[in-house]
């Protein structure tokens, strides 16, 4: 589990958390921003896929926050050394600075482990807000590439110290 102050990242939990993200991947702004234009809202099963998936190339953690002494849900993360998903799936908690605190949970945890970098395999070109997110980290943009659907992305890499 990585805490601070009042977010947390606690290990996924299989199957109960699949019913957790299900709204997350109903919400078209996630989709849109996370998988691209025309992306169709997962399913439970989908949404087991990823995460089995997932867990098998990284840390999975469902993002969580104190409020009235209680852990909230609000969305998930993935620390790997292929990509590194974070989603905000709850609408309201989008743009409140719990982007930030994950990115710098997930370094520390990297760090900890002794990784030499992170990367961002894609960034959609138009989610202008993860990528100042990440940039705002340290992150480089290393590439720009399309698609098979013809959507441009770029992806980042930062060097850990």
């Amino acid at each position: 589990m990585l805490v601070h102050d009042k977010i947390r990242l606690r290990p996924i939990r299989l199957p109960h958390d699949i019913l957790i993200a299900y709204p997350w991947y109903q919400d078209k702004e996630v989709l849109y921003y996370s998988e691209g234009k025309g992306t169709h809202p997962y399913t439970r099963e989908t949404i087991s896929k990823m995460y089995s998936y997932l867990s098998k190339i990284g840390e999975v953690y469902i993002i969580e926050i104190m409020q009235s002494e209680e852990w909230i849900p609000i969305g998930d993360a993935t620390l790997s050394k292929e990509m590194l998903p974070i989603v905000i799936g709850v609408k309201k908690y989008r743009s409140k600075g719990y982007g930030q605190q994950v990115l710098r949970l997930l370094i520390d945890r990297a760090r900890k482990l002794y990784w030499s970098k992170l990367v961002v395999r894609k960034i959609f070109i138009y989610n202008t807000a993860s990528k100042k997110l990440f940039e705002s980290f340290g992150f480089d943009v290393i590439g720009t590439s399309v698609d098979q659907y013809g959507r441009v992305y770029e992806s980042l890499e930062l060097y850990l110290k």
